[in-house]
């Protein structure tokens, strides 16, 4: 072996050494750069259920019955139900049905636990048409269910009317606010169904 090859060799040797080490920090640099699923997924659970229910617009897209089995959203039981929603963190709501035209606006609160929410209905002039209290059986950043009963006085026979978030910008707004330029406020990494709500 000459002085040339040895040298070749050692150069091989250092510059592989070199590009292994790269290659190495390179992702190790990457992973502490981005924020991690876990404390992604703290940052929302610091969350009230009424800043979550406020985090994001919202859009009918299941109901189910008691059952379990799929109900039409057409479905005279739970057609009225359905459409978009908008929860302000300054305790106002507007909903509008799915052809983006009016369809409520007025108040709301959610227990502090989670358990229920109440909105009331306004009309034009602020007077208060109806008030209604849901049970809530799932809030979380990507999903909010709620449970209606047709008849109050017989619990056994209802329907849960399943919402997720979306990226649809409030009618008649200039866009801006939760779901403007699909933003949600918080970090929106996570599995999840992903309702692009400007696509009918």
């Amino acid at each position: 072996m000459n002085i040339t090859s040895r040298i070749s060799r050692r150069s091989l040797i250092a510059a592989s050494t070199i590009a292994l080490a790269a290659i190495a920090v390179v992702p190790a640099t990457a992973a502490a750069a981005a924020p991690s699923p876990a404390a992604a997924s703290a940052s929302w659970k610091s969350l009230t259920p009424s800043e979550t229910l406020a985090s994001t617009p919202w859009k009918t897209t299941s109901a189910l019955d008691q059952d379990g089995n799929r109900v039409a959203l057409d479905n005279p039981a739970v057609a009225s139900f359905v459409g978009w929603a908008y929860f302000k963190a300054d305790g106002t709501y507007t909903m509008y049905n799915l052809d983006d035209s009016p369809k409520l606006h007025g108040d709301w609160t959610v227990a502090a636990d989670g358990s229920s929410r109440w909105i009331n209905a306004k009309d034009a002039n602020g007077n208060v048409l109806f008030q209604r209290v849901v049970p809530i059986t799932e809030l979380t950043r990507n999903v909010f269910t709620y449970r209606v009963f047709p008849n109050a006085a017989d619990t056994s026979i209802y329907y849960d009317v399943v919402h997720t978030r979306t990226n649809h910008v409030e009618p008649g707004t200039d866009g801006r606010g939760p779901g403007a330029h699909g933003s949600h406020g918080i970090n929106g990494s996570g599995e999840y169904h992903f309702n692009n709500g400007n696509a009918r």
